[in-house]
C-alpha cells in the first residue's frame, strides 16, 4: 500500500527537490550567521517556490494548467542559480560548494 496522501509526493522530481531542498536550507541558515539576511530569505523563498509550484499545480485539473505551474517551478530553479552564482561570485560561498548545489 503506498503511503503518499498527495498527488505530487509520487513525482520522481518532487521528491528530489524537496530531497534537495535540505542543503539549500542548511546553506540559507549559513548566510544567516554571515548576516546576509537578504541572500538567505530570497533562496529560502526560491527553494520553496519550486516544491510548492510543483505540489500545487499537480492537483490542476488539466495538462495545460500543470504544465503552467511547472514552468513556474523551473523559473524559480534559475532564479536559485541566479543566486548561487552571485553568492560564489562575491566569495560567499566556494566554486566547490557552487558546483554541489546542482540536482543530479
Amino acid at each position: 500500500m503506498n503511503n503518499t496522501q498527495f498527488r505530487f509526493q509520487e513525482l520522481e522530481i518532487w521528491k528530489r527537490v524537496a530531497e534537495f531542498s535540505s542543503s539549500l536550507f542548511q546553506l540559507a541558515d549559513e548566510l544567516d550567521k554571515q548576516r546576509l539576511f537578504r541572500f538567505a530569505e530570497q533562496l529560502r523563498a526560491a527553494v520553496l517556490s519550486i516544491t510548492n509550484n510543483i505540489a500545487e499545480g499537480s492537483g490542476s485539473v488539466s495538462r495545460i494548467d500543470f504544465a503552467n505551474f511547472l514552468n513556474a517551478s523551473r523559473r524559480s530553479t534559475f532564479e536559485v542559480a541566479d543566486i548561487l552564482f552571485l553568492l560564489s561570485k562575491n566569495g560567499y560561498i566556494s566554486k566547490v560548494m557552487l558546483r554541489t548545489s546542482s540536482v543530479n
